[in-house]
């Protein structure tokens, strides 16, 4: 099983796909993990990808939305990113932090700009750096994350906003829902499980989490 009698784990009903666990950080969450088919990660994973199927977990998760309401998201990650997630969403859920929508990037056929401008909450993708296609993404290892990115875009080596729907919130006061700042519940959360945020770099990237700094 992939999570801890200390994560409050418990045996996950069989049904295909055969699940990996369930972890319950905060009780609203209510946080499933399963093994991930490669046929279901679609055109984020090609053969060459540093990290492969069998090292990827789908985690299903409630989130609060920009409606009030609570929904139900899914993230693909690595296998080892899952309790740090669940403990940063666990936080973000019990404040009632915001997410747009919460899907895997197989869902936008891995383009990573129909996802951004779709204000998508997404991890794995195997893919070069938007923008930057020199550099291979932290999204490829699964140990990335990229928060509301309409709220909080990055800003490319050009000095381009992506997505161009962002542009506006590069003005980052007064803030708004859903915006990531510096000491929020979510740059907390994320620094308390020792992860990195984009939004202090000198091109910042205010969606961006990753468990390396790149």
């Amino acid at each position: 099983m992939l999570c801890t009698a200390a994560l409050g784990c418990t045996a996950a009903p069989a049904a295909p796909p055969p699940p990996a666990g369930r972890v319950q950080v905060h009780t609203g969450l209510a946080a499933e993990v399963q093994k991930v088919p490669a046929e279901a990660l679609g055109a984020t994973y090609r053969p060459g990808c540093p990290v492969g199927p069998d090292r990827l977990r789908l985690i299903r998760m409630n989130h609060w939305g920009f409606d009030g309401k609570v929904h139900r998201g899914e993230l693909v990650v690595h296998e080892r990113a899952v309790e740090p997630l669940l403990r940063v969403f666990g936080k973000a859920f019990e404040a009632k932090f915001p997410i747009r929508r919460m899907r895997p990037a197989a869902a936008y056929d891995g383009d990573d700009e129909r996802s951004m401008a779709d204000d998508n909450t997404s991890a794995f993708n195997c893919r070069r750096v938007t923008g930057d296609p020199g550099r291979l993404s932290r999204h490829a290892y699964g140990d990335a994350v990229d928060v509301n990115p309409v709220e909080n875009p990055y800003v490319d080596r050009g000095g381009t906003p992506r997505p161009a729907v962002g542009r506006p919130q590069l003005r980052r006061e007064p803030p708004a829902p859903g915006m990531i700042r510096p000491g929020d519940v979510i740059t907390r959360a994320f620094e308390e499980v020792g992860w990195h945020w984009g939004g202090d770099w000198s091109n910042p990237d205010y969606q961006h989490f990753s468990a390396t700094g790149g």
